[in-house]
């Protein structure tokens, strides 16, 4: 019995008397009871529009043109808007993107979970609380029976996650709409809701549709696929055949761009002159700075680096190691509280207010988030012009051929000059966020998530276009991401950073194989493959919930991720600070562990004793 039948759904743009854009150009698929769909394309594919026309909704600007879209025995596209109130209230439920746009901050999680069975009188409000405190349970979030009477601000990205499925859910729906659900997360966060929001849809034998452009993410959670690119189907077939046996050469792309080769890097010359960035000994975070030097909140605990002249540094680490902060200490944005940092051999100030034109110049950031790191009221041309005036003085004839010759090299096309952000797709708006940096001529480029944002072919052009420049230009990067593939794509070498501390640094091999820091290990076992089975094996090795990230202790010379560490040695780990060792790749870590040691628990998931 199909539980969802979409018949030649039309979607469209705009409306007469002004030009109608057809963005969804009718689409056909069918969902089983109890099985899960996915909906798989690159942005811009109509995923999330398809998604949304199953509650019966349409964004602002949109409207649903044609076809039919059938829930069970319901019409949706024949309801009155208080059909569709009841439909959203009982028959289909929606999981956003963003957790954290879609809750109340001024209210407790409890409240704002059991309001939708309350808001339609569908159970008491004991019975609600009931139900709620049943779903956290099995959702695996900590402390079921008390995490209601936190705020939304007091649980993790993870967490809040896994409460907006609990309130999809507490109305027993029919179908539920996951749209993106685990795109901001870090891979071992990641790994938690997806394991949670499988095992709650197998229980309760939910009807799910998961809309995602990651295939990998897909391969754990669809029984089938639906492959979508300008609005129109490409493919549908089951999870298995899609990922094996591909039949669209589109498909095909999207797994190539997936599967992505990793480029031969020339490796920096080892030269004499100075590295472009060295970072000794840092101390960073905020809050008073006491006797020793340390902020009473310390982010980053003694991080030393070194970035040779047109060489690329990757910078690994789950939200909340200290990855951002480290790029805007180097930045200017964050002072230090202790340590050194050289640019070019020399020192580089703390605060922003000592540096030199030249040495803002030299070192350039550009954000994960183009939306907000663009300003929407300017033109493209406008954005580009201030580094170039402020840096180069250019203006008129000759800033305008510069700022074609930026949109040349991140390959943009010269008419999106006259164009607003709001106008450019997310792909778009991140090139645009590389030429400014580029039009300050700069040395060194602090790339923070910058490709966490985009789907995988588009985040896969901008690091082609990285790589191509660094060729170029001779540009090196500092690239923080808590994607290993990423890194691996990029990257000479790779630093580890683990609540704020250094516990890996080496050539980009590192993360090939065993053996390496367990934190290193936990990162590369929690990047999903691309087979379907993955998710529930790696689930049977690990069997405990990982506890938050975090010290475990006031004495922060141990090791910071003890707590967490399935090879921990008690006695020892708890006792005495781990000493830096050399691997026989030539990585260094802390770890009291042997090479050895580690290469055996690594590769056979057994653990010390």
């Amino acid at each position: 019995m199909n539980m969802i039948e979409v018949k030649g759904l039309r979607v469209v743009a705009g409306a007469a008397p002004d030009p109608v854009v057809e963005i969804v150009k009718g689409v056909d698929f069918s969902v089983k009871k109890g099985e899960v769909l996915a909906l798989i394309g690159e942005s811009g594919s109509g995923k999330t529009t398809i998604a949304l026309s199953l509650l019966g909704h349409a964004r602002t600007g949109c409207s649903i043109a044609g076809g039919s879209v059938r829930i069970g025995d319901v019409e949706v596209l024949s309801l009155d808007a208080r059909g569709r109130r009841a439909l959203r209230a009982r028959k289909v439920a929606y999981v956003a993107q963003s957790a954290s746009a879609g809750f109340n901050p001024s209210r407790t999680i409890i409240d704002q979970v059991t309001e939708p069975a309350l808001l339609h009188k569908l159970m008491t409000p004991v019975a609600a609380r009931a139900k709620a405190v049943a779903l956290f349970r099995s959702l695996a979030l900590p402390s079921p029976e008390t995490i209601g009477a936190r705020y939304p601000h007091q649980v993790s990205g993870g967490q809040l996650q896994r409460v907006m499925a609990a309130m999809a859910l507490i109305t027993d729906p029919s179908v539920v709409v996951f749209d993106e659900p685990t795109t901001a997360l870090d891979v071992t966060t990641q790994i938690e809701v997806l394991a949670a929001f499988k095992k709650v849809i197998r229980e309760l034998g939910t009807t799910a549709v998961y809309v995602s452009h990651d295939l990998a993410v897909v391969a754990q959670m669809a029984d089938r696929i639906v492959v979508l690119n300008g609005g129109a189907v490409r493919e549908n077939g089951t999870t298995a055949q899609v990922l094996n046996a591909p039949a669209d050469d589109y498909t095909r792309q999207l797994l190539a761009a997936t599967r992505r080769p990793e480029p031969e890097i020339a490796l920096a010359s080892k030269e004499a002159a100075p590295p472009i960035l060295e970072i000794r000994g840092l101390h960073a975070g905020y809050g008073r700075i006491g006797r020793d030097g340390i902020p009473a909140v310390c982010v980053l605990d003694d991080v030393s680096l070194t970035i040779p002249r047109g060489a690329a540094l990757g910078v690994i680490g789950e939200s909340g190691s200290g990855k951002t902060t480290l790029a805007r200490v180097v930045a200017g944005l964050v002072e230090r509280a202790r340590g050194e940092v050289l640019l070019d051999g020399a020192p580089l100030p703390s605060k922003l207010s000592d540096r030199t034109l030249d040495q803002f110049r030299r070192v350039q950031i550009v954000f994960q988030n183009a939306d907000t790191a663009l300003n929407p009221s300017r033109t493209i041309a406008d954005i580009l012009a201030r580094p170039m005036n402020f840096y180069h003085g250019l203006r008129g004839a000759a800033a305008q051929k510069r700022m074609f010759e930026l949109l040349d090299l991140v390959k943009l096309p010269a008419a999106i000059a006259k164009r607003q952000p709001g106008g450019l797709s997310g792909g778009q708006k991140q090139r645009v966020n590389l030429a400014r940096a580029l039009a300050a001529d700069p040395a060194l480029i602090l790339c923070d998530e910058v490709t966490s944002a985009l789907d995988t072919v588009v985040g896969a052009a901008v690091l082609d276009l990285l790589a191509e420049l660094r060729r170029e230009l001779g540009v090196s990067y500092m690239f923080i991401s808590h994607d290993i593939s990423t890194v691996r794509a990029i990257c000479d070498e790779v630093i580890v950073l683990y609540a704020g501390r250094r516990v890996e640094a080496g050539q980009r091999d590192v993360l090939a194989a065993p053996p390496y820091h367990p934190y290193t290990g936990l990162l590369v076992d929690s990047v999903p493959a691309l087979q379907p089975g993955w998710l529930d094996a790696r689930r049977a090795l690990t069997l405990a919930q990982l506890p938050a990230m975090g010290p475990s202790s006031e004495n922060n010379e141990l090791c910071s991720f003890r707590s967490r560490c399935r090879m921990r040695i008690d006695g020892q780990c708890n006792l005495t600070p781990p000493p830096l060792k050399k691997l026989p790749s030539g990585a260094e870590i802390l770890c009291h562990h042997s090479a050895a040691e580690l290469i055996r628990m690594q590769t056979t998931g057994t653990v010390a004793a």
